[in-house]
Formats: C-alpha cells, structure tokens, sequence
C-alpha cells in the first residue's frame, strides 16, 4: 500500500471515528474549498502555518475520495502519467496542451 492510499484510510478512519461528514459531497466540496482559501490566506500573509493548511488540503482531499468511492493514489498516478506525456506550445507567451 503506498502512503497516499494509507493516508487516504487514516484519513477516513479519523472522520468516522469524530463522525465527521462520511455523505454530504456539496458540503466535502465546501470544506475542502475552505481549506484551500485558508491556505491561500497563510501564503498571502506569509504565515508560518501554510505547511499545516496545505496538509489539510490533502486530508479533506483523501476524505472526498473515500466519500466517492476513487482510489487517489490510482488516480494520481494515472493522471502524472497523462501529464508527463501531454505536448505544450507556446500562444501569446502562454503554455496551451495541443489536442492529441
């Protein structure tokens, strides 16, 4: 089992064991979106938690993916897959994926 997987689980176990949200997606969704403006706010701020809030991201990012029913570290590895083949080009000085 990788890390990801294994704290994909802890982080489940940890929601059921505080009965934390196991159902409502649109809420997970709301919660994670929080998370990431408070890291956000952290990186403005240059506050000395952003490690913290960045974790948080993750474990409500592991939470979701329980609740859905995806294996993320599956999910992760075949999108890096994905990633790492895509072809870019320069448009006005921006990176755009060309269509394959």
């Amino acid at each position: 089992m990788s890390d990801i997987s294994e704290y994909q689980k802890r982080a489940w176990a940890n929601k059921v064991k505080h009965n934390f949200n196991l159902t409502n997606v649109n809420m997970e969704f709301n919660l994670l979106y929080g998370e990431v403006g408070e890291a956000f706010d952290a990186w403005l701020k240059g506050k000395d938690d952003l490690g913290s809030e960045l974790a948080d991201i993750a474990i409500y990012l592991f939470g979701l993916s329980e609740i859905l029913g995806f294996d993320l570290d599956k999910e992760i590895q075949k999108k890096m897959s994905i990633n790492e083949r895509r072809v870019y080009k320069k448009v006005n000085g921006i990176d755009v994926k060309e269509l394959q």
